[in-house]
């Protein structure tokens, strides 16, 4: 099985981590302003039965975006389980190409997160402005993509996700890789019918797929029922062989043990056929990510 979506980090690397906390779209979290290194992170997904993971970009300093890679390409080396780097580049200046070759060195780079993520409540913004998606000029970079066979980890909410989709159609030869399903907050009925109407222009887009990551972000737990409903929706709308999981760890780890988030998972994932556990867990990944 394949973990797509994890980090690990040194905390010195990490701004975000110095200091005192901050408001954060994840709550509290006084108990990962540490290091979590490769070998915790192979303590907690032990017996789980994953062998594979993709390693998300995490938000070190921006000028040390080929640190980043550098240092996770050494412990993929060292450790063997990392299997995919998805590192940071800048597609909002005009130079992203020149970054992008400063990566390509990287045997196990498969592609880029830039966080693109805007909302009205400010402790869920990201990004300065909300509608980069639609921007000519990172359109034009993230196209760039498509010439190092590299994908693109996109994070919007679903106010965002018309946008998205013009991202998307821009850059037919870019495969797109939306983060958490889509970011779902709003947990009122038109909070719902917006997320979905997003998520169906989205799956609409033959060049995106979604990971079922992250649900605990807004909710803060590891909520199976939750978990279950999402992952049915997702898979709804995209198809299990456009779907892949990803734990989020150790963001994750703020309020659940791997082992019980990889049950709940697995626990959604019960009622559907082995194919569409198989493309889930391991297919879709492996595909998009090329591993």
């Amino acid at each position: 099985m394949i973990d797509a979506h994890h980090h690990i980090w040194l905390q010195k690397d990490l701004p975000w981590l110095m200091g005192p906390e901050q408001p954060r779209i994840f709550g509290p979290y006084a108990s990962i302003m540490r290091d979590y290194g490769t070998r915790e992170f192979l303590a907690d997904i032990a017996g789980t039965g994953i062998t594979k993971t993709v390693y998300i970009q995490v938000n070190w300093a921006t000028e040390r975006f080929e640190d980043e890679v550098a240092w996770v390409q050494d412990q993929g080396d060292e450790h063997g389980t990392i299997s995919g780097i998805v590192g940071y580049a800048d597609f909002i200046g005009d130079d992203t190409r020149a970054q992008l070759d400063r990566l390509k060195k990287y045997p196990l780079m498969r592609g880029i997160r830039q966080q693109f993520h805007w909302h009205e409540n400010p402790m869920y913004k990201f990004a300065q402005v909300p509608d980069l998606c639609e921007n000519a000029n990172v359109q034009r970079n993230v196209a760039m993509l498509a010439d190092y066979g590299w994908s693109f980890d996109l994070q919007v909410f679903a106010g965002q996700m018309e946008g998205a989709a013009q991202l998307a159609r821009a850059c037919p030869e870019v495969t797109f890789i939306l983060q958490h399903a889509g970011m779902n907050e709003d947990a009122s009925d038109a909070g719902q019918a917006k997320w979905s109407d997003g998520m169906k222009r989205l799956a609409d887009c033959p060049n995106v797929v979604s990971k079922l990551s992250g649900f605990g972000t807004f909710i803060h737990r590891n909520d199976p029922a939750f978990i279950k409903r999402m992952v049915t929706d997702t898979e709804a709308f995209f198809g299990a062989d456009r779907c892949l999981f990803g734990s989020n760890y150790p963001i994750e780890k703020l309020w659940t043990s791997y082992t019980a988030l990889f049950h709940a998972f697995q626990d959604a994932t019960k009622d559907m056929t082995s194919e569409k556990q198989q493309a889930i867990f391991h297919d879709t990944a492996a595909r998009v990510y090329r591993l």
